[in-house]
């Protein structure tokens, strides 16, 4: 997994009605990033184009967090979650994020897009994301899918080489 550091304790927040899209090819890697994203990020849009999108993976989100999402985007259905990133100077911010799959006229993925917003629109406090993100490190092994199917946590991440969500 990737590790950005160093890291701080600031928290970046964007306003509520802002939108953060993005984005990448199959390999995860960024071909469009929109204004707001570059700069609660601190990013320049030539900085984050060509890179994995893990380049604002806040080490605080565990590497099997990200297992269910590439699960579902990978089979063309969109993950819903909640996300805390870093920012390019070590500050954080969190997210509630869509993910889905960019499909062809035949139904083949192309890439995939991601559309964040500020968890306060959907009436979290900050605290209220670092509960959940502690809630799903405690709860993160063993994993299983609604469907009471094993989660090979290991085997599903893609390593940060192959795909940088």
């Amino acid at each position: 997994m990737r590790n950005n550091q160093p890291v701080t304790n600031r928290e970046q927040l964007f306003p509520e009605g802002e939108f953060l899209i993005s984005k990448t090819d199959l390999t995860g890697t960024i071909t469009y990033a929109n204004r707001a994203f570059c700069r609660i990020a601190g990013y320049s849009e030539g900085e984050l184009i060509g890179q994995p999108h893990n380049i604002v993976r806040h080490p605080d989100m565990p590497e099997a967090a990200f297992a269910e999402l590439w699960h579902d985007v990978q089979n063309g259905q969109e993950w819903h979650g909640l996300v805390k990133n870093r920012c390019k100077n070590g500050d954080h911010y969190w997210v509630k994020a869509t993910i889905m799959a960019e499909l062809d006229a035949q139904g083949s993925i192309l890439g995939y897009i991601s559309v964040r917003r500020s968890p306060a629109s959907a009436g979290m406090s900050s605290e209220e994301c670092a509960t959940a993100l502690a809630e799903l490190v405690a709860n993160v092994v063993p994993a299983s899918r609604p469907d009471g199917e094993a989660v090979d946590l290991v085997s599903e991440i893609p390593s940060e080489t192959d795909q940088g969500l």
